[in-house]
């Protein structure tokens, strides 16, 4: 398993209960990628490797700079996947970026659209300041 989930600015939501652990097969691992900003996972521990009834837990701060190859590699996927989802692949299409306003993924990664910011996150603190 692998838990990814950080709220930029505030502590990372606990997805992995210490009595879901236990449940599990010994053996499996868990990488908990938001270690640094206080875990998805109940149990882990910073930069440490640790093991709760065989199965291990990771948390390294920055597992990504461990592995640079292999990190650059995923998030060039990641951002090639992001853009080909709203690339015009029709027949005889404009072969723009459609971007459509009203979907999830757009409304959580587009910061600015026609010179406003339109990320409520990103509004919220630029009103604050």
């Amino acid at each position: 398993i692998i838990t990814t989930a950080k709220l930029f600015g505030r502590k990372a939501p606990r997805l992995i209960e210490r009595s879901a652990i236990e449940n599990m097969k010994p053996g499996s691992i868990i990488v908990d990628m938001a270690a640094d900003s206080g875990g998805n996972v109940d149990g882990s521990v910073l930069n440490e490797e640790i093991e709760i009834n065989g199965v291990k837990i990771i948390a390294y701060e920055n597992l990504p700079g461990m592995i640079p190859d292999t990190a650059s590699q995923m998030y060039s996927s990641n951002l090639f996947n992001l853009v080909d989802e709203f690339w015009d692949k029709e027949e005889g299409g404009s072969k723009e970026f459609k971007l459509d306003l009203e979907d999830d993924i757009i409304k959580g990664a587009l910061l600015t659209h026609g010179g406003e910011v339109v990320n409520e996150f990103v509004k919220s603190i630029w009103e604050k300041s």
